[in-house]
C-alpha cells in the first residue's frame, strides 16, 4: 500500500544535506554556478560541472538551480519587487505560493537565494495532493492579500485536483468576503507575466524576469516552523 505525503517538508536525509557546514559549501557552490550562467553557460551544463566538482547529491543540486540567476537577471529582477499590496491588483500563481507555504507551514527547507527570493525544494511535477497544512497555506495567503484591490488567482489545469483546489480558494474568499477570482488555465505562467498594471505573487524565475511587478509572499510570513537556508554569499 502506497504511503500518501501528509506533510511538505522535509527529506529524512535533508538535516544533513543542510546543516551549516553544507550551507557553507553550497554558497560556494552557487556563487560558481551564477558566474558561470552569467557568461553565457546553459544551466544544465553549468549545474553538471559544480555540482561533480562539490559531489553534491541531487536534492543540493535541485536547490542550487532554484536559487541561482546570472548578474543581469539579478539587476533587472530586483528592482521589480514589491511589498506593499495595498490598493494593487494581484496575480497569484497559485500553486507555487501554496506549495511553498506548505512546506514553510512543514518544516521544510526554504530557500534564499541569489536574488533574495524565497523556494521550497518540493517535488510537485503535474500531480498535486492536499496535505494536512494545505487549509492553513491558503489562510496565510489570504490574509495577506486581503489589502489588495483585486486578486486573480492562477492554477494549472494539467495538474491534477487543480479544479478541487481552486474551489477550496474560492470557499475561503467567500468565506472572508472577498471578490477573487481564481482561474484554471492551460499556461499560467503567459497568464501571469503578461497582465498589465499588476503585481504578480510567484517565485518563478521566468515569472519575475517578464512580470512588470511581483512580490514574494513568502518573505511576508514567518511561521515558528521555518526553516530558512541563506544561500547568498555572505560578507
Amino acid at each position: 500500500m502506497k504511503n500518501r505525503q501528509r506533510h511538505r517538508g522535509r527529506h529524512l536525509s535533508d538535516t544533513k544535506l543542510f546543516d551549516a557546514e553544507a550551507i557553507e559549501h553550497l554558497r560556494v557552490a552557487l556563487s560558481e554556478l551564477c558566474w558561470l550562467l552569467s557568461r553565457g553557460y546553459t544551466e544544465t551544463s553549468a549545474l553538471k560541472l559544480v555540482g561533480d566538482r562539490h559531489t553534491l547529491t541531487k536534492r543540493q543540486r535541485m536547490a542550487l538551480r532554484r536559487s541561482a540567476c546570472t548578474e543581469q537577471q539579478l539587476r533587472e529582477r530586483v528592482p521589480k519587487g514589491q511589498d506593499n499590496l495595498s490598493g494593487e491588483v494581484v496575480g497569484v500563481d497559485g500553486f507555487n505560493c501554496i506549495i511553498t507555504f506548505e512546506a514553510m507551514l512543514s518544516g521544510g527547507p526554504i530557500l534564499l537565494g541569489r536574488d533574495g527570493v524565497h523556494r521550497d525544494i518540493a517535488s510537485v511535477h503535474g500531480s498535486y495532493r492536499r496535505v494536512q497544512e494545505t487549509d492553513a497555506a491558503i489562510d496565510a495567503i489570504t490574509t495577506l492579500l486581503q489589502e489588495a484591490a483585486s486578486v486573480t488567482w492562477f492554477l494549472d489545469r494539467p495538474v491534477s485536483n487543480s479544479g478541487s483546489l481552486a474551489q477550496r480558494i474560492r470557499d475561503k474568499a467567500t468565506e472572508r468576503r472577498l471578490p477573487w477570482t481564481v482561474e484554471v488555465v492551460n499556461n499560467p505562467d503567459r497568464e501571469l507575466a503578461e497582465m498589465t498594471g499588476a503585481i504578480v505573487a510567484t517565485s518563478d524565475s521566468w515569472i519575475l524576469d517578464a512580470a512588470e511587478r511581483w512580490v514574494d509572499l513568502a518573505s511576508m510570513f514567518q511561521p515558528e516552523t521555518l526553516w530558512l537556508l541563506d544561500l547568498r554569499t555572505l560578507p
